[in-house]
């Protein structure tokens, strides 16, 4: 039922923040009153290009790690084909799966200088997957951002996300999981996964591998210090203690920021998000990946289930949906 709360979340908050994006907090506030927007609007309440990368991402992990790089590949390019992709995408994702779908290795077409949010807002599901080590979490985390965002922090960050997705899942208590990302990034620093990233660090300027990926982890690393001593003020806009969202490690601590405010208080926490002055989509989506992830299905309001777009696919324990594990399951062989 977690990995259903996590998906469900971050659908909903996706819907939340999508017609927010680009307002002010007062703007917000003008339009849906104090505390910002509460219920999911429309039927079906669209979501945007990040539940629909999120979404490629889950298909693509149902086949098993053999071959996941064709298959991160094959829905990338029928997620750029696609002519409901229309929702604001970003600019970096377009051009990398354009690349990709002209037969470009992965390598030339990614973003290689990107650190946007767009890599770590479609991560969830590999944080859900059960029975991968640790290794391979992160290998696939880093990778699927790898075909569209190259740089360090991007990877770094989506590693985070999914990690921090799996440490909920698994029952952690929220507050100690600052703490447990902040020890990840300093256990990592130096840690490039080849097998996974082959010479992606090869840049003007590094004249090694774990130069390049440390970049990265430090940029996480500085950004959840600033998480940690961001204070509790609900009332205050969360992008201006832990930044706007619109990068990667401001993506993460936003929404970490968002969902400890209200850690007990699903819903408000996607409220929050969403009632930001900056990416409130991305912010609010990954807010409700880790609410989801903490509480459960149960986290939701019943009936934003039967009006969420892609309802139907999003899994779900109850209710005749597609159960947590079926379609979260992914085989032990590795190959890349």
């Amino acid at each position: 039922m977690r990995a259903s709360g996590a998906l469900f979340g971050l659908a909903y908050g996706d819907a939340l923040g999508a017609p927010t994006e680009f307002m002010t907090v007062a703007e917000i506030e003008q339009r849906y009153g104090a505390g910002g927007p509460g219920e999911i609007e429309g039927d079906p309440a669209l979501v945007t290009d990040d539940t629909q990368m999120t979404l490629a991402v889950a298909r693509a992990l149902v086949g098993g790690t053999a071959g996941i790089v064709e298959a991160l590949r094959d829905h990338f390019v029928r997620w750029w084909e696609s002519p409901d992709n229309n929702r604001a995408p970003g600019m970096t994702c377009l051009q990398a799966c354009e690349k990709l779908a002209a037969g470009l290795p992965w390598r030339e077409a990614t973003g290689a200088s990107s650190k946007g949010c767009g890599a770590n807002m479609r991560v969830v599901p590999v944080g859900l997957v059960p029975d991968l080590s640790d290794d391979d979490r992160a290998g696939i985390a880093q990778l699927q951002s790898a075909l569209t965002h190259g740089h360090p922090t991007a990877l770094a960050a989506c590693e985070l996300t999914a990690f921090a997705a799996h440490w909920l899942r698994g029952g952690m208590d929220p507050g100690d999981l600052t703490a447990a990302l902040r020890e990840r990034c300093a256990q990592q620093r130096t840690e490039y996964r080849e097998e996974w990233l082959a010479d992606l660090w090869v840049r003007p300027g590094v004249s090694e591998p774990d130069e390049f990926i440390a970049r990265g982890w430090d940029e996480c690393a500085a950004a959840l210090d600033v998480l940690a001593a961001a204070g509790d003020d609900r009332d205050a806009d969360p992008c201006l203690a832990t930044g706007a969202g619109w990068v990667a490690e401001e993506a993460l601590v936003t929404a970490l920021h968002c969902f400890l405010l209200f850690r007990d208080e699903p819903v408000a926490a996607l409220s929050r998000a969403a009632t930001t002055s900056g990416d409130s989509d991305s912010i609010a989506c990954l807010t409700g990946a880790f609410a989801g992830a903490a509480h459960g299905l149960d986290a939701w309001p019943p009936e934003w289930a039967e009006r969420i777009e892609h309802g139907d696919e999003l899994p779900r324990s109850a209710g005749g949906g597609t159960d947590d594990h079926r379609l979260f399951w992914i085989g032990r062989s590795k190959t890349c």
